[in-house]
């Protein structure tokens, strides 16, 4: 009977969240009722996909969730509210194997360690191998065998603003390489792109004991455009990106408790020209990287603001800060990826070591097939 009690005060306790999100779902589909030709095409991709198992298996939520060592790879603001002192994870991600492909995939790994009891330092790397790729011409000989991969490096330092309030800012450099020289006679000579970029991140939580509404925000991806050829007058913007989230934690009992939380995405990118509105390829390559994160909100270069969002669901039940379970739903427009899909995960902790895992749902069929189905993520947290 307590327990019933319990769980019927949670979903009163989130039944602000629940009604924005039925809220935000209907106006999501009222926007994608219209057509549009748009378009946002960024370099670096992997860039936009979450590394980590823990909030892979709540539906990609990780801005206002409570702190882990896994907000490194998100959240970076959260880390000087661990209780552990230091940490270093690994994470693997075997991308679209529902295809077939066995080489493609994300890894990452990643380091924190608290400086005192208000600040922090991180750093991390994510790798993103494509797999083998042949080039052939047109009569189907051969002329090239690469593999193209792509990484990004970061360091980043935490700090609490007040005992509710933190702040984390990252510097990242990217590196993308995709090929390499000159293909078929052309007079463009292929190179590896480079980039930096930063990331400022807020999180609050309502009470020190983490009880009750969390909030986050994250401004990630803010840098230099990428270049990938001897043309300096074509240069590809990177996913920047502005992400708001909030989250509900209710604590049962001193060993039982349940959290919610919502995620909003959206690329801070202009769309690519389309027939709509005549904007030249010139025009658009032409942008400065401060002028496209404002241009994307404007009529002339992005789509309605329905159409380039991302919003993420989920929750997360934790038995004793030892057993975890997770699930949750992302959806993604049509212009942004146009995904929508299921997740459900789970984690345990022994000792010193956290191990988490996700599954992504299957879902459609044939054509419509999420090529995603299937996807596990595989994590591993070691605290000293």
């Amino acid at each position: 009977m307590k327990i019933m009690k319990n769980a019927l005060s949670v979903i009163l306790g989130a039944k602000k969240i629940i009604l924005v999100s039925v809220v935000l779902f209907f106006i999501f589909q009222g926007l994608n009722a219209q057509i549009y030709n748009k378009r946002i095409n960024t370099a670096v991709p992997f860039m936009r996909i979450s590394p980590d198992a823990r909030s892979a298996g709540m539906g990609n939520l990780s801005l206002a969730m409570s702190p882990e060592a896994n907000d490194l790879f998100g959240n970076t603001a959260k880390l000087p509210m661990l209780t552990n002192k230091s940490g270093f994870l690994i994470n693997y991600t075997p991308w679209l194997k529902d295809l077939g492909l066995s080489d493609v995939y994300l890894a990452s790994m990643g380091y924190y360690k608290k400086l005192n009891d208000y600040s922090s330092i991180n750093s991390s790397l994510r790798f993103f191998s494509l797999g083998n790729i042949n080039f052939s011409d047109e009569y189907g000989t051969q002329y090239a065998d690469t593999k193209p991969s792509e990484y990004s490096l970061d360091g980043g330092y935490s700090i609490l603003l007040t005992e509710n309030l933190s702040m984390g800012v990252t510097l990242r450099f990217i590196h993308s390489r995709l090929v390499q020289g000159a293909f078929l006679n052309s007079n463009t000579n292929y190179k590896a792109g480079n980039t930096l970029s930063g990331d400022v991140s807020l999180y609050y939580k309502q009470n020190e004991n983490a009880q009750g509404f969390h909030g986050g925000l994250l401004l990630s991806n803010l840098g230099g455009k990428i270049n990938y050829s001897s043309d300096n007058t074509t240069k590809y913007f990177i996913p920047a990106n502005l992400g708001l989230g909030i989250g509900y934690l209710n604590k049962f009992d001193r060993d039982n408790s349940l959290e919610f939380g919502i995620d909003i995405n959206r690329l801070l990118v202009p769309a690519f020209p389309d027939t709509i509105n005549n904007i030249t390829r010139d025009q658009y390559f032409s942008q400065s990287v401060v002028s496209s994160w404002f241009n994307s909100f404007s009529k002339q270069f992005g789509p309605p603001l329905g159409e380039t969002l991302k919003a993420s669901a989920g929750l997360e039940y934790n038995y004793a800060n030892t057993f975890y379970l997770r699930a949750g739903y992302t959806y993604e427009s049509r212009v942004s990826s146009n995904g929508q899909y299921f997740t459900i995960g789970t984690s345990f902790q022994y000792l010193q070591n956290k191990f988490n895992i996700s599954y992504l749902v299957p879902s459609g069929g044939g054509l419509s097939r999420n090529p995603l189905s299937n996807t596990i993520r595989f994590g591993s947290i070691f605290y000293f």
